[in-house]
């Protein structure tokens, strides 16, 4: 049966006026539809004024306009009460009857829906897709047994992908613990003497396929100038096991641009970055990446980065790094659990992204299973 959608759910302005929650409770949500830890500065700020989202309701951003042609919503799946920024809207399913709050956050993630709330988005400088607007849509039910078998479906893939999510983590705290343990058992070597940097310049030998950006994720990325008509002879070359970096550590959040080239390709950076490699017989590039990746080496390079206009971590700054330096074997089984880590990490991603695209299949299914029942 067709629907109104604005029937079947109401507005919910609960604010957090007597500072029940904290920001144990804050969220802000992704454009990946989920809630997330907040990125704001939070120093200082009342959250009193902030909405209340109860288990098992939305919350979504009603600014549409760069937004990655996505609307930005979520349903808090969990048992715990979270706060949003008064700029959302938060609502609740309230014709239970009617439809499953599951099912309408499957229908949320179908492709068509961004779609559709882009197309009915509205303003000038910004463009909103309104309460109203939700309310409008026209939404198609199959009856509440047939929209529960399709959102068991859904939460069986949900909590194995969890389950796989969980032990992965556990890796990942396996391989911190393992170097945690070096670093407080192990005397700490001047890694100096054991990497050397590389000026090979390009001469116009690799095209901008090759040019890359360093990011502060620490991954070597496509990268997002804008390459029309620029010169590449001055280019860096990054051959594969090498590692690049951005000295300039001013104005970058505090993280040094830096990335590892683990693939068989050679690629390009800017001259302003620094490459080098490692003695792989006593020093494998991805056992030093591992504490590149750490927040403390960001702490580190941060606070001895030098100058007045530009504050840099330069090659000197490097080669005075102290880690642990344990036998080749010790190194190649730490690297081994990481690079479990990180397999399983991307296999978990693409998990995710197959459970948001069978919404709309399952969605399809549902209708058509709805019909056939009718017919």
């Amino acid at each position: 049966m067709r629907y109104r959608l604005g029937d079947l759910i109401s507005l919910s302005e609960a604010r957090n006026v007597e500072a029940s929650y904290d920001l144990g409770n804050l969220r802000g949500i992704s454009i990946k539809k989920i809630f997330i830890d907040t990125k704001a500065d939070m120093t200082d700020v009342s959250l009193n004024n902030y909405l209340i989202v109860p288990p098992d309701a939305f919350a979504y951003v009603t600014i549409t306009s760069r937004n990655g042609e996505k609307i930005t919503i979520a349903h808090n799946d969990t048992e715990d009460f979270y706060i949003v920024s008064s700029s959302y809207v938060v609502f609740s399913v309230t014709a239970t009857d009617t439809i499953d709050s599951d099912f309408l956050y499957m229908y949320f993630n179908r492709p068509e829906f961004d779609r559709y709330a882009r197309f009915n988005s509205w303003g000038s400088a910004r463009e909103t897709f309104s309460w109203d607007d939700m309310g409008d849509i026209i939404i198609d039910l199959p009856p509440l047994f047939i929209q529960q078998k399709y959102v068991d479906v859904y939460n069986a893939m949900l909590a194995n992908q969890r389950a796989y999510e969980s032990g992965l983590e556990d890796l990942k705290l396996a391989c911190d613990a393992y170097i945690e343990r070096l670093r407080r058992e192990m005397p700490l070597t001047v890694i100096g003497k054991h990497i050397f940097q590389r000026d090979e310049r390009n001469s116009n030998r690799l095209g901008t396929e090759s040019v890359r950006g360093l990011a502060v994720s620490k991954a070597i990325i496509e990268t997002k100038a804008d390459m029309n008509g620029v010169s590449l002879s001055n280019y860096k070359v990054v051959p594969p096991k090498h590692i690049a970096y951005v000295p300039d550590t001013s104005r970058r959040g505090d993280k040094m641009s830096l990335g590892f080239n683990g693939s068989d390709e050679t690629y390009l950076v800017s001259s302003i970055s620094t490459v080098f490699s490692t003695d792989t017989e006593r020093l494998l590039p991805e056992y030093l990446m591992l504490f590149f990746i750490r927040s403390e080496f960001d702490r580190y390079s941060r606070f001895h980065s030098w100058g007045s206009a530009r504050e840099t971590f330069g090659w000197e700054d490097m080669c005075e790094i102290k880690i642990p330096i344990p036998d080749m074997k010790v190194q190649q089984s730490i690297v081994n659990i990481y690079n479990a880590y990180v397999t399983r990490r991307e296999i978990n991603e693409k998990l995710k992204a197959q459970i948001k695209d069978i919404c709309p299949i399952l969605i399809k299914g549902s209708l058509e299973e709805g019909d056939a029942r009718s017919a």
